[in-house]
């Protein structure tokens, strides 16, 4: 009888495992999540810092595999400069052109987990129709249960440079405008009830 406990003991232990195991699906929240970037005006002349206002997506993290994927969507009409003649600018064809791609999106994988936290995101960019490989790093990633919702919620600080004429927004470029744009996202998701697939 004893042996028989202690055989159902390891398959319940065994089971409970793989329960923790399993990845954990973050549903990011809009309230709390501002893809902001910094870029060049006049050739160092100043620069232009702006948001987007509206973002939806998704985080999958398996802390035990060390493992996870990030999927953002950006609405690009959402722009916000703090300044209405420059954001009607920025949604035109010779900027975002928000009537032909109303959306930007990033897709990568976890990766560089240190003590259980991801340092970089290896993933891709799709802005103005055009997909290049970007790489996110990661300054701050922590996860805790949300005091008001009792939910676990994981927060993290991503950063990046790229160039905005890879992407064929070239808008000031003749005028010696810079095109490197640092991207930023300050991201928040709080955790499904439902386990991820």
């Amino acid at each position: 009888m004893m042996k028989i406990r202690s055989s159902l003991l390891v398959v319940a232990v065994a089971f409970a495992g793989q329960a923790a195991a399993e990845p954990v699906k973050y549903s990011i929240d809009p309230a709390h999540t501002y893809p902001s970037f910094e870029v060049d005006h006049m050739g160092g002349l100043s620069l232009w810092r702006g948001k987007f206002n509206t973002t939806r997506g998704s985080i999958v993290l398996d802390k035990e595999a060390q493992t996870g994927e990030v999927e953002i969507e950006v609405d690009t009409a959402s722009v916000n400069f703090g300044h209405e003649g420059m954001e009607a600018h920025a949604r035109k064809e010779d900027i975002l052109d928000v009537a032909k791609f109303p959306t930007a999106t990033y897709k990568g994988k976890l990766a560089g987990f240190v003590e259980g936290s991801p340092t970089r995101v290896e993933g891709e960019l799709t802005l103005h129709g055009v997909t290049q490989p970007l790489e996110l790093a990661i300054n701050s990633f922590k996860c805790i249960e949300h005091p008001f919702h009792k939910k676990e919620v994981c927060g993290a600080d991503a950063t990046a440079r790229f160039q905005r004429d890879a992407f064929g927004i070239t808008y000031g470029q003749g005028h010696g405008f810079d095109m490197d744009v640092l991207l930023r996202i300050s991201v928040e998701a709080k955790a499904e009830d439902a386990k991820a697939e």
